[in-house]
């Protein structure tokens, strides 16, 4: 897992996750941009990479501001000459139900996660893609996966970071660029106050990075969904079922909640290529020859 030579942003690192994402990488042998909105939290970082050996440069700048997040790639790239590695970490949390919970709220929860990682990968993307690697992580959890009561704009940002790792995956392959999602459970600000105290010491942020670490290395998969903490690691998919032939009788309502059994029925799902094996699917059930993806396109 040599990263010598490589040049690693991850933001929100000024503490939590992203502290200990920017500290593993850099004992890897990465160059290490570490980004945080505060200044001092990214400073004190990268001189803690920087008094254990490593080379690290602090990026305060906010992911929602794209001229921020502009800099920081161009001052990593005059330093470094690229960006080959991108973790976006940074995030925040605004927990209230649903019926409780101000769209104000809902709106930077979703500009944070979701725009921010935008913003950074679109910032890093062009030149990936010309030089022909990259390696981009997308911070998901396992609220966004399954759902979490009181989580509503955290969930819906984190799902959307997995749709956008699909697509992101699905373009950059032929340029050598990997797209993955980690989905981390880790004792940091944010969860402060959710867990038992004794569940949080076996959480510590540092027993999730190793997941991260086979995330972007030379070997990195692409399209996978890590989960991680406490030292344990599993892979999460978005599956899709045989499914039922239904029609479009006048009944076929009726005909669908009949066979939702059929519908449902896990054995035999699949984890599709890309999204128009659906439309394939559906279209070979109604007797077409359904177009491949290149074709339909």
């Amino acid at each position: 897992m040599d990263l010598a030579g490589r040049v690693a942003i991850v933001t929100g690192a000024g503490g939590g996750l992203g502290r200990a994402h920017a500290l593993m990488l850099a004992r890897h042998g990465a160059r290490v941009v570490v980004n945080d909105q505060r200044s001092e939290a990214a400073e004190r970082v990268a001189a803690e990479i920087g008094a254990a050996g490593g080379e690290a440069l602090a990026a305060p700048a906010s992911v929602t501001d794209e001229a921020e997040v502009a800099a920081m790639v161009h001052a990593a790239t005059m330093a470094w000459g690229g960006v080959d590695i991108l973790v976006n970490n940074a995030g925040i949390l605004r927990d209230r139900s649903f019926a409780k919970m101000d769209l104000a709220d809902f709106r930077l929860v979703v500009e944070v996660h979701l725009m921010g990682a935008v913003l950074c990968s679109k910032a890093v993307w062009d030149q990936m893609r010309a030089r022909r690697y990259g390696r981009i992580v997308m911070t998901t959890s396992s609220s966004g996966l399954y759902g979490n009561f009181g989580q509503a704009n955290y969930g819906a940002a984190k799902m959307a970071l997995v749709g956008l790792m699909q697509t992101l995956a699905l373009e950059g392959e032929k340029y050598g660029v990997r797209v993955n999602c980690l989905a981390p459970t880790a004792a940091t600000a944010m969860t402060d106050g959710v867990l038992a105290p004794d569940a949080l010491a076996r959480l510590a942020p540092e027993a999730v990075s190793p997941g991260l670490l086979a995330l972007v290395g030379e070997d990195a998969p692409t399209r996978a969904i890590l989960c991680a903490g406490a030292g344990h690691f599993a892979a999460a998919n978005i599956t899709l079922t045989e499914g039922a032939y239904v029609g479009r009788a006048a009944d076929a309502g009726a005909r669908v909640a009949a066979e939702w059994e059929r519908v449902t029925d896990r054995r035999g799902e699949i984890v599709p290529a890309y999204g128009f094996t659906q439309a394939e699917r559906e279209l070979a059930s109604a007797g077409f020859t359904a177009p491949t993806m290149a074709t339909a396109r």
